[in-house]
């Protein structure tokens, strides 16, 4: 064959190549004339203008700022300069979103079945740096206690209908097969980030602090990501660009994790596991400390793990109790007394000082000095809110609850003083 003809048969078969065509067949929900594919779930990660909170979830504080998740929407970002005049400074529109990590300026959130590092560098003009596809692979990755009528605008069923359509699409779109998601087939399609480069981690990196509720661990160059029935490991030696470096299988109905002295306490619906974290990318099994079937967050202090076990959830069982448990020797973990409460969800311990959220309840305090009369020594019980999460900064306490984000002075534990507060429906 001459070569000029030859050129043009190339020439002709990367014409025909580059324009192919495939027929896609895809499942889909459709809501309100509205089909979202994954693609289009990507590319709504995004900074929008303030809103007022709605359906708060669980938070976070790092320096001046807090991160308020809004349940399946995205995150909140709060000046907090002033406790007692904090200020919405933007809102992270982020499909799926239940959990959050922040270190240096790189915040870490899912989104469905993938994880979203996202620079925050300016905080009022927050934007997407990097993104690890398909690592949650129910997408449900906070528990499944959302479905996913809620998660994509909290419609119900009524409003939802399958659609089974049949698509033309280029084959070279097709990165990636479909994949099924929690009962939901997805197109996933190349992902075309807008991300810059790496941010350099400083030699000094700091991260901040989550609530007892938390999914999300980080510890060194790792995030730990706790599922229902595994933890990721996520190295972000490259925090924008973060990798999926391993998965650890650690059983089912798996529901928060709590670093502490090179250890991870990790909360399940049937007990407390212990792992050793002296090397962060290898953590190993030292113990469980098993109780009966309920919803389990874990804190830790000075060989004293502080656990409560709540009914009336998902969960199941049949105990609302505090259980403080000796963890001084972690591959035996002994029980030192439980202690029954209304409906405790989560805590936080400033020793010798235990906040312990009671849902509708409000809020109890306990002086924990001695670990056999803890009932004896309640402080206070403060009834005036819905108590969900807490988090003890010392001689400031922050809390969170259905009906919204609150701050105290909470240096007299019997007497709080509120300095703000956030009710749901309201942006400051």
């Amino acid at each position: 064959m001459k070569p000029k003809l030859l050129l043009l048969c190339v020439v002709a078969w990367l014409c025909w190549s580059c324009n192919d065509q495939c027929k896609e067949t895809r499942v889909v929900r459709r809501f309100h004339n509205a089909t979202y594919s994954l693609l289009e779930l990507r590319t709504q990660v995004k900074a929008e203008s303030p809103r007022a909170l709605v359906q708060p979830g669980k938070m976070y504080v790092k320096g001046k700022y807090l991160y308020v998740n809004e349940i399946k929407k995205g995150i909140h970002i709060i000046d907090n300069g002033n406790p007692a005049s904090p200020k919405f400074v933007t809102f992270i529109n982020i499909p799926g979103n239940g959990d959050i990590a922040v270190r240096d300026n790189i915040l870490y959130a899912d989104s469905y079945s993938d994880l979203v590092s996202i620079d925050i560098t300016d905080p009022a003009a927050p934007k997407e740096v990097g993104r690890v596809k398909n690592v949650f692979k129910t997408g449900t990755f906070d528990g499944g206690s959302w479905s996913l009528n809620e998660t994509i605008g909290a419609i119900s069923d009524q409003d939802v209908e399958w659609v089974t359509e049949t698509v033309t699409v280029n084959c070279e779109d097709n990165i990636s097969p479909s994949s099924w998601w929690g009962g939901w087939l997805l197109t996933d399609r190349a992902f075309l980030s807008s991300a810059s480069s790496a941010s350099p981690q400083s030699s000094g990196s700091t991260s901040g602090q989550g609530g007892s509720m938390a999914r999300f661990a980080l510890d060194r160059n790792f995030l730990y990501a706790v599922g229902q029935s595994q933890m990721h490991l996520f190295k972000i030696d490259k925090p924008s660009q973060p990798i999926d470096f391993k998965t650890v299988d650690l059983g089912w109905g798996i529901e928060t994790i709590f670093p502490y002295d090179n250890k991870l306490f990790i909360g399940s619906s049937s007990g407390m596991f212990i792992y050793d974290n002296i090397d962060p990318a290898e953590p190993k099994k030292l113990s469980m400390f098993q109780h009966g079937r309920a919803c389990d967050p874990v804190v830790v202090h000075e060989g004293v793990a502080y656990v409560t076990l709540r009914t009336g959830t998902a969960c199941g069982g049949g105990q609302n109790q505090l259980d403080l448990v000796d963890v001084s020797n972690p591959s035996t973990p002994q029980l030192i007394k439980s202690y029954q409460m209304e409906s405790p969800h989560g805590l936080s311990v400033d020793f010798p000082t235990l906040f312990l959220c009671e849902g509708e309840q409000g809020l109890k305090v306990f002086d924990v000095s001695d670990r056999f009369s803890v009932d004896k020594n309640q402080l206070a019980h403060f009834k005036d809110m819905h108590a969900y999460d807490v988090i003890s900064l010392g001689k400031t306490l922050l809390l969170i609850g259905e009906d919204g984000f609150y701050q105290y002075d909470s240096s007299n534990p019997k007497d709080l003083r509120l300095l703000s507060k956030i009710p749901v429906g309201k942006a400051i």
